[in-house]
């Protein structure tokens, strides 16, 4: 059984009454009233991380065994290395997701990091503070004002109403029902509850007593939210709903995010980057891109080997220059004549500041030959433009059923390049 460090057995309360469930609270008759703007997310600094189980756990970091694997420290002292020698960093505002299999170390390194474990030695460092050497009072302060916890459990307390879940920190804070309600109601709208605030638990599913969960985690207004396996009790469909949600929901807020998970699509789906860990240890970390296409040795391989390629590669890897290139002020029949010497059958429309105009192709100017309307104007409703970090497989369901390119531009419209069926089709083949 793992110990819960300075948690007072006599005030269940500073757990929100669940010790498995939701975020944790430490504060009571605490009046301040929740900021309108959202708190500035904070980063994670982890050094050199360990955390033994067992009688005299230091002795699994002297030498020889602090450089053996798990098995021999096991093997050798009885001790269990839950965590060796773990760093990384998960800067302000990213979805930072930790994978692994069972066993990995991945539950026992976020419990680290609020200290819900602790560490056998090694650094956590917050906004310049070391979380590792906090004293009780420091340690209560840093779960109320700036960290938060949803667990795989939702964690409701059953004889309270959904609006008084998402209330139930505030409420533990000292906050009056007005200033909680109005947060609460905030919140559940944020994660797609408006209207069911009156409703108690066995009146919702399990996607939605987890939103309940996330609900009351945001009225706390954290800059770091920390997630173990939230969605991993949920049904397949649901479960792809909320880390969509989740998605969704974190470019909105932009909360430096830990987010706990075995799944590799659910990685991908919400991460902006992925830590993959194998027996205490993080063995690499990347973005999903990288995680996927450059795997540092045969145990990530493997891990990966069922994702395609295709949902991590952006269309940029296939970008290139049109052929055929108008301004505003060219006429139906200079568009033309470009189109018979390139022997191509479209045109992309750019103006003096190389803004994206439109792409034009041969059948649609030449039905409107007759037309006064200018050549700008005339853009193929088939075609949608896309930013250069849209992956492969979003680019071929919106290239299917045409045979024009995909034209890329940046989030000012700028015009970077287009993506045709060959190119697309040639970069798949080359990552399969």
């Amino acid at each position: 059984m793992q110990q819960l460090k300075d948690y007072p057995l006599e005030n269940p309360q500073i757990l929100c009454g669940l010790p498995e469930g939701g975020e944790i609270m430490t504060t009571v008759n605490d009046n301040s009233t929740h900021l309108s703007t959202p708190r500035t997310a904070s980063g994670i600094s982890v050094r050199s991380l360990w955390k033994v189980f067992g009688k005299n756990e230091h002795r699994a970091l002297e030498e020889p065994f602090r450089n053996m694997s798990r098995s021999e420290i096991q093997q050798k002292t009885g001790l269990v290395a839950a965590l060796r020698d773990v760093s990384f960093d998960v800067n302000p505002g990213e979805t930072f997701v930790v994978m692994g299999l069972s066993g990995s170390g991945k539950s026992t390194l976020v419990r680290c990091l609020i200290n819900l474990i602790e560490a056998t030695a090694g650094s956590i460092i917050v906004n310049g503070n070391d979380v590792t050497n906090f004293d009780s009072k420091q340690l209560r302060d840093f779960r109320r004002s700036e960290i938060a916890m949803v667990f795989q459990n939702f964690g409701l307390l059953p004889h309270k109403n959904v609006l008084d879940n998402a209330a139930y920190g505030l409420e533990i804070k000292g906050m009056d029902k007005e200033g909680r309600y109005h947060i609460a109601h905030e919140m559940l709208n944020k994660v797609g509850l408006n209207g069911w605030e009156h409703a108690n638990q066995r009146e919702l599913s399990g996607g939605m007593q987890q939103r309940v969960g996330l609900a009351r985690a945001l009225a706390m207004d954290p800059s770091i939210l920390l997630m173990d396996e939230p969605f991993s009790g949920l049904d397949p469909l649901i479960r792809r709903q909320m880390r969509d949600e989740l998605a969704d929901l974190q470019a909105e807020i932009q909360k430096t995010v830990v987010f706990i998970t075995h799944d590799l699509d659910e990685a991908i789906s919400i991460g902006d980057r992925i830590a993959i860990m194998r027996d205490g240890e993080i063995i690499q970390v990347g973005s999903p891109k990288e995680i996927i296409t450059e795997p540092v040795d045969e145990f990530v391989r493997e891990f990966t080997q069922g994702i395609s390629k295709t949902k991590v590669i952006d269309i940029s890897e296939c970008c290139s220059t049109p052929e055929v290139i108008f301004n505003a002020t060219d006429d139906h029949d200079l568009v033309r004549s470009k189109m018979d010497d390139a022997m191509i059958n479209y045109a992309v429309g750019l103006d003096s500041d190389n803004q994206y105009l439109g792409l034009v192709s041969r059948s649609t100017l030449e039905r409107e030959a007759s037309s006064s309307m200018i050549v700008s104007h005339l853009s193929d409703s088939n075609v949608t433009p896309v930013l250069p970090d849209t992956s492969l497989e979003h680019a071929l369901s919106l290239i299917t059923g045409h045979n024009l390119p995909i034209p890329v531009i940046d989030e000012n419209d700028k015009f970077i390049g287009v993506v045709t069926h060959k190119s697309l089709l040639e970069v798949i083949a080359g990552n399969s």
